[in-house]
């Protein structure tokens, strides 16, 4: 047998091309978009420019942002036929739903087989805008509401929540929703991001890529933390019970969720964002006791973690947000899910743009030339 080749599991610091999408230095916690810095975005920007930012390579000047959202609030209803397809699987988890529905939309696309740049563009800005009716119009169905049609003059934050909610939200909650929305645009070549440039590489769809991105993401160690988070708060109760809590789970050899990161050693950078609007939330709406409890297991409990390189993630304080917005909590993977299509869309693009088939290779290390034994003789 030959000699054993050098192993790479999980692909762990593993460079397989370049990118001009995004930036990540986990041991500083430094996140650039397009080289902009995540903290000017998320405090400065709103998602529609992150969407022109991530697809286009630049900030747009008002006349191309214009452009850009008018587009944007243009393409935002989907067929009656996905209504339909949505309404036969509203059982499914939300993300199999969404899944379903984002791959059953190239069957209502006339450039669904075009892998053209200009095209892709047009499609991944097509699928921003459609994902969030999606996810509005099944959890509505299945709660056996009506769904919302889209509203043009709101933005997409704003939309997604009046389609959820069927309710006009205060500005407040819009820039919340907006910041999570640029938070969770693009983060490089991760598992999901990965699944899409797998299946870009083959030369299929935007469509089928994205949608195989949802599918990775649904996975509980990739997008599942914000919800386990929330319900790690919800055993803990009240922030007095967050240390027993914390110090049984680790005698136990069990994760504390929402701490540590694939590549970060430092704090995500993206967590201070939604450290903030969760405070301000809590207090908002009279009930502060879910940020005091990731208050104490983050700056308490876990902080002599720090020296391993163990931080709060972005997902730490997303599940509070959303639970005190009243969303559910298997919205909470979808939610991340509409912020990143524009990220995985982009990977995508810069893919097809100089492409080579993603084949990694496995090392065997099974029996060798073994003789058959015919079945009556086993």
């Amino acid at each position: 047998m030959a000699d054993q080749p050098e192993l790479h599991r999980g692909l762990m610091n593993v460079y397989m091309d370049t990118t001009e999408s995004s930036f990540i230095d986990g041991e500083i916690g430094k996140l650039l978009y397009r080289g902009y810095d995540i903290h000017d975005l998320a405090e400065k920007s709103t998602f529609e420019e992150i969407v022109h930012l991530v697809l286009y390579g630049e900030l747009p000047n008002q006349a191309q942002l214009d452009e850009t959202d008018g587009y944007l609030r243009a393409n935002r209803r989907i067929p009656d036929e996905i209504i339909t397809v949505i309404d036969a699987v509203k059982s499914a988890h939300p993300m199999d739903v969404l899944q379903t529905a984002l791959i059953g939309l190239a069957a209502f696309d006339d450039e669904s087989e075009d892998n053209s740049r200009e095209a892709n563009v047009r499609k991944a800005l097509r699928l921003t805008a459609q994902a969030p009716t999606i996810v509005t119009a099944h959890h509505r169905i299945r709660s056996g509401l009506e769904p919302v049609s889209p509203n043009p003059d709101l933005n997409h934050a704003g939309n997604f929540l009046y389609m959820l909610f069927d309710q006009f939200p205060d500005d407040e909650t819009i820039a919340l929703m907006d910041v999570d929305f640029i938070l969770h645009a693009e983060h490089g070549v991760n598992a999901s991001s990965f699944a899409a440039r797998v299946s870009a590489s083959t030369n299929s769809t935007l469509h089928a890529a994205v949608s195989g991105a949802v599918g990775t993401l649904k996975g509980p160690a990739h997008g599942g933390a914000a919800e386990e988070v929330m319900k790690m708060s919800m055993e803990i109760g009240n922030p007095e019970n967050a240390e027993e809590y914390a110090r049984n789970k680790l005698n136990n050899r069990e994760r504390i969720m929402g701490f540590g990161h694939r590549v970060y050693r430092a704090e995500d950078p993206r967590a201070r964002h939604l450290r903030e609007r969760s405070q301000a939330l809590g207090e908002k709406r009279g009930d502060p006791r879910w940020f005091q409890i990731l208050t104490h297991l983050s700056e308490d409990v876990m902080a002599p973690y720090r020296d391993r390189g163990i931080y709060v993630n972005v997902d730490f304080y997303a599940g509070s947000i959303y639970h005190l917005l009243g969303i559910p909590s298997d919205l909470f993977i979808p939610i991340f899910a509409l912020g990143r299509v524009p990220g995985w869309s982009a990977q995508c693009i810069e893919q097809y743009q100089n492409n080579i088939l993603l084949r990694p290779r496995l090392h065997y290390i099974g029996p060798m030339d073994r003789d058959y034994v015919p079945i009556d003789q086993r």
